[in-house]
């Protein structure tokens, strides 16, 4: 009889744990410039409202808008945070959408959109607005309810390539933004899943040698180029965008599997 209670004890508990951990949001900041905000499918500022089925809205990826309030999300998931710019589809919809596809030990997905067009790295730095915002709205994602943030999703750079003395700066400006982060939310060792610029003017190179080599504890980095553009040379098509988000997906699967 002893026995049987103990088992049955273990089993409730093991019960409780999952349903427990099933509630548990896996929190992903989205930050950087137009490229993670998302244009794909907008063209001459209007987009084309199609939304390819690796972004379809699922009632386990949830969102923090505008208002701090987690919503579903749906396309275009930086429409009411990057107000500047007309925004289309991005990289993260397809990420978590890919990430729930190759799981089975995920809850919910939080993704907590940050990104704004137009930014150099210098206006990301500790004190600045876009750093402020990207703080609060992290600690704000992680309090409400039940959240682990897991990791940010990064994809900057492109206003850096047009002056040498940008591009030259890069790689200490990113390593400091970086290091204030995790300080700044509590996650010493923040995984930050970036991206490799798949476009740019001047110093391109340079800015993509200082994130293919960050030099930085815990910084995994996918490559962008040869991913097609739209017109304008600069902004990934939705089509590039679904399959960078896939790349991110298996990028944060693999080293999370080789880390456990």
């Amino acid at each position: 009889m002893a026995k049987s209670m103990a088992l049955l004890m273990i089993m409730a508990l093991s019960y409780f744990t999952a349903i427990a951990n099933s509630q548990v949001k896996n929190i992903f900041l989205l930050a950087g410039q137009s490229n993670m905000s998302g244009l794909g499918g907008v063209v001459n500022n209007t987009w084309d409202g199609i939304v390819p089925l690796e972004c379809s809205p699922n009632p386990a990826i949830l969102k923090l808008d505008a208002k701090l309030q987690w919503v579903e999300a749906t396309e275009p998931l930086h429409a009411d945070i990057d107000t500047n710019v007309t925004c289309g589809i991005g990289p993260g919809m397809p990420f978590a959408n890919s990430l729930l596809n190759k799981t089975s030990f995920l809850g919910e997905v939080g993704l907590v959109p940050c990104a704004m067009a137009g930014n150099r790295i210098s206006q990301w730095q500790k004190g600045t607005f876009l750093y402020n915002q990207l703080v609060m709205r992290a600690k704000a994602a992680a309090v409400q309810e039940c959240g682990v943030t897991r990791a940010m999703l990064w994809y900057q750079g492109e206003s850096d390539t047009t002056l040498l003395s940008n591009a030259n700066a890069y790689k200490g400006k990113m390593q400091q933004f970086f290091t204030d982060l995790r300080s700044d939310v509590g996650i010493p060792d923040l995984l930050i899943i970036q991206v490799a610029l798949a476009s740019g003017t001047n110093y391109t190179d340079i800015v993509r040698e200082a994130q293919l080599n960050p030099d930085l504890a815990n910084v995994v980095t996918v490559d962008a180029r040869g991913l097609e553009l739209h017109k304008d040379n600069l902004h990934l098509t939705a089509s590039s965008q679904v399959f960078l988000g896939h790349m991110m997906a298996d990028a944060y699967l693999q080293t999370i599997s080789t880390t456990s």
